[in-house]
């Protein structure tokens, strides 16, 4: 699944092709209209109870939330909006993940890097409840 898409879709075959390679996408505008529960269950359900390697690009939040980033694109979501999208996530087998677009060199006051370390944390926190309960991890 690709959560908090944003940014321009320059031709129909984009979400065709993301779709012909078995993607859902869920835009970051379609949180405001179905809401985080409805965006989260479609995850869940989606997923159900199979691996999950999740990889976030820091670049999902909004210039004003992550400014060093390569790819900054207004519309993101916020701080708050994703790590409540991560907190619900529990209960998900994630087995691997990682943080990506994350350039120092655009981060001058250390906001992004921040915003990186704590979605890091935050999926260790995960994959930790999933230990605790019994789950594997790889």
């Amino acid at each position: 699944m690709h959560l908090g898409l944003r940014g321009p879709i320059y031709d129909k075959i984009d979400l065709k092709e993301d779709a012909d390679f078995g993607f859902k996408a869920i835009r970051a505008s379609d949180f405001d209209r179905i809401g985080f529960e409805a965006a989260v269950a479609q995850v869940k359900e989606r997923v159900g109870d199979t691996p999950v390697y999740l990889s976030i690009d820091i670049d999902v939040l909004d210039p004003a939330f992550a400014p060093g980033t390569g790819t900054p694109e207004m519309g993101g979501l916020s701080s708050r909006e994703l790590l409540r999208l991560l907190r619900s996530l529990d209960g998900i087998n994630i087995v691997g993940a990682d943080v990506v677009e994350v350039a120092p060199a655009y981060d001058h006051a250390e906001v992004t890097t921040l915003a990186a370390a704590t979605v890091v944390y935050d999926i260790v926190g995960l994959m930790a409840q999933q230990t605790s309960r019994g789950s594997s991890v790889g």
